[in-house]
């Protein structure tokens, strides 16, 4: 019995490590082009993902600051990839409609994330934009949700 529980700790440690290192990967880069058409360098993306735990001061760390937030983004990135494998133990539906079961997820990551995170972070609250809301929404589906769930189903069939 015991290298059936070691298989399946392996096959659960895979998931989560792919599906939350190509939805980081998918993320960030959908905010580099998003932002950079705006201007914005990556550098300043993820000082900015850092000002969520550090505040405005974040912009003054260079590297160290850019550091912590891709970090901050990645942490963020496994554990969206933990809850959805953690749930589609308890939910079979979650693999076998992998479709539904991911944009449904990447809308609870935007909601999360968008309603609960940023306002008890120490990031600046920004001026409401429709626009900028169903980009984040189409992202989050895109590159967050449909990806863990793909990666998911992949690895545990």
């Amino acid at each position: 019995m015991i290298p059936h529980t070691t298989d399946r700790t392996f096959e659960a440690l895979q998931a989560i490590f792919w599906a939350g290192l190509t939805c980081g990967v998918l993320d960030i880069s959908a905010a580099f082009i998003t932002w950079a058409i705006k201007g914005v360098k990556p550098f300043i993306i993820l000082q900015g993902i850092a000002s969520g735990l550090l505040g405005p001061k974040s912009f003054q760390g260079g590297w160290l600051t850019a550091f912590v937030g891709a970090s901050c983004h990645f942490f963020i990135a496994f554990s969206a990839a933990t809850v959805f494998y953690a749930a589609s133990r308890k939910l079979p539906f979650m693999i076998q409609r992998s479709i539904l079961a991911g944009a449904l997820y990447g809308i609870a990551v935007y909601i999360v994330m968008y309603w609960i995170v940023k306002p008890l972070s120490l990031v600046r609250p920004r001026p409401f934009s429709l626009g900028e809301t169903i980009v984040a929404i189409i992202t989050h589906i895109i590159c967050i949700g449909l990806p863990i769930s793909f990666i998911v189903r992949a690895y545990c069939r």
